[in-house]
């Protein structure tokens, strides 16, 4: 039904304004981004549809544009929202590690990695450097492709550390099959980047692995 048709109670926009956006189902609350659905579906059925394609929030706001150009009745508009929405979360959480020590909101730290790293189809290792307070100078993804000991380089990060100033770091790695499990090597590749770094007196504080779940953490597995 589209939403016109629905008794003002009932539509998105009047329910948010009446009972805020916590009432809202999360189809509602895409239908309100969308705010168009296509001949054969209405607004809000394109919104359950798109839930339900990428597996909820998570798969949608991780999309690549290229992979919501191929759904039918989202047009390049309609991408460019999506996209700008998540953006919009990378920056409201980088804001927030900026301004605050990451150690004083670590969910937030995992959910900027998620958001960082989950939609790459391949390995990317990145670094937060971060000041003397433990607030977020700079996230940087630093090497790509199949990550093993030898293919990330201790000195560049260093060399990196040391042109940002940063007093300590925190390493993470996507596993693009979804299995965030650390490995024997993840662990070995920890210790040799925290021995080449303490050497400038920086600190390794976490190695976190994202992948299709909640991250994981090597410093809360007792891994390094």
């Amino acid at each position: 039904m589209p939403l016109d048709h629905l008794p003002p109670e009932a539509r998105p926009r009047e329910k948010l304004l009446a009972r805020g956006p916590a009432a809202l189902a999360d189809a509602e609350l895409l239908a309100l981004l969308l705010r168009t659905g296509t001949a054969q579906r209405p607004v809000l059925q394109l919104a359950q549809d798109l839930l339900d394609g990428f597996g909820g929030w998570h798969g949608l706001l991780h999309a690549q544009v290229s992979d919501l150009a191929r759904v039918k009745g989202l047009g390049p508009a309609k991408q460019a929202e999506i996209a700008a929405l998540l953006e919009i979360a990378r920056r409201s959480l980088r804001a927030e590690l900026a301004q605050r020590p990451v150690f004083d909101s670590p969910d937030a730290v995992k959910q900027f990695l998620r958001l960082q790293l989950d939609s790459h189809g391949h390995e990317v290792f990145a670094v937060l450097f971060l000041d003397a307070q433990h607030r977020l100078i700079a996230l940087e993804e630093m090497f790509q492709g199949t990550l093993t000991q030898t293919s990330v380089y201790p000195r560049e990060v260093v060399k990196r550390a040391l042109t940002l100033g940063a007093a300590a770091v925190i390493l993470a790695h996507n596993h693009p099959s979804g299995v965030a499990e650390p490995s024997r090597a993840d662990a070995l590749l920890t210790e040799a980047l925290s021995k080449a770094l303490a050497l400038v007196d920086v600190r390794v504080l976490d190695h976190l692995v994202i992948g299709a779940g909640e991250p994981v953490s090597l410093a809360e597995r007792g891994l390094m």
